[in-house]
């Protein structure tokens, strides 16, 4: 039995194939971003969609792929009602088109399940609840998940941490999406903890982060500038972690995203918590699927369809 899964993210085109083992293949590309400029606009991000979704299935259908039975799309951002953007749209219509056209099963999912689904393949997180931590350029999302259930604790109030990593980025001049480029900049320097975190029970705010540290980007090196950043991402997501497994009892966490494919910010946050002795666990999504990928929806679909889900 065979799932494709398709996702159009605010950031990349991705599809995949997942058997009942476990992922079989994926492709996926960023969408293009012009330098300079810190992100796109959905009317853009659906146009390039457009055009890149027909190549990447092209590309994962070649060489004898195997034909699937049945297909599953992220539909939206969150599982919350109302969540929608419009570039995930572009997705489910070809998902719907290819379970017309095939005569097999659609299912829909959404982009924080698919992430988090993902984030579990080989993560070495326990069974039972645990805490979840999606960072990415539009998340910033405390969750307790259990038995499949998923319940949203906090999030940031103004600004996601990877806006804050790319537009610090961007300032300094690194193609967007910066991340890669701002934890190679920040290569063996160590940052001193000059930005404030600023975190209310599960809750966040990085907006006053990046103020701060757009007043110090003249007088600071970029490469300390890029340490700083990541070290006020560690101790608030730390801190929102605490406070959320203090509510909830439960201090197994397991923490993927874009932003947290970084190995810099993992690394400061197992160190941070060795330090101050937090009573927390972490697991970690495998980096090449922290970011925004495909196999997580392929592997709802293979589960939909075990378990005799309904069709679309």
């Amino acid at each position: 039995m065979i799932a494709l899964g398709i996702d159009t993210s605010c950031y990349t085109t991705s599809v995949a194939l997942a058997d009942e083992a476990g992922p079989l293949r994926s492709e996926r590309r960023l969408l293009p971003v012009k330098l300079g400029e810190a992100g796109l606009r959905q009317s853009d991000g659906v146009f390039l969609h457009n055009r890149q979704l027909p190549e990447l299935l092209g590309q994962l259908f070649s060489n004898g792929a195997p034909k699937p039975d049945c297909v599953c799309a992220s539909v939206s951002p969150r599982s919350d009602e109302g969540s929608y953007m419009p570039v995930f749209l572009v997705g489910a219509g070809m998902a719907r088109g290819l379970s017309a056209a095939m005569g097999i099963p659609f299912y829909e999912t959404n982009h924080q399940a698919g992430h988090l689904r993902a984030a579990r393949v080989d993560s070495g997180i326990p069974e039972g609840p645990f805490l979840a931590l999606h960072l990415s350029g539009g998340t910033t999302d405390v969750l307790l998940c259990d038995e499949g259930r998923i319940e949203p604790l906090g999030t940031c109030l103004d600004l996601h941490a990877g806006q804050l990593v790319d537009r610090i980025g961007v300032l300094l001049g690194l193609s967007f999406p910066a991340g890669p480029a701002m934890e190679k900049l920040a290569e063996g320097c160590e940052a001193e903890g000059l930005i404030p975190s600023s975190v209310t029970g599960v809750s966040c705010h990085l907006s006053g982060a990046e103020t701060k540290l757009r007043q110090l980007a003249d007088t600071l090196p970029p490469a300390r500038l890029a340490a700083e950043t990541y070290d006020v991402l560690c101790r608030t997501i730390l801190k929102m972690l605490e406070n959320a497994a203090k509510q909830t009892g439960v201090s197994q966490a397991l923490l993927f995203g874009g932003v947290m494919s970084s190995l810099r910010l993992r690394r400061l946050c197992l160190e941070r918590i060795a330090k101050r002795r937090l009573p927390l666990r972490l697991y970690f999504g495998k980096p090449e699927l922290s970011g925004d990928n495909a196999v997580g929806v392929a592997l709802i679909g293979i589960e939909r369809m075990l378990s005799h889900g309904s069709h679309s």
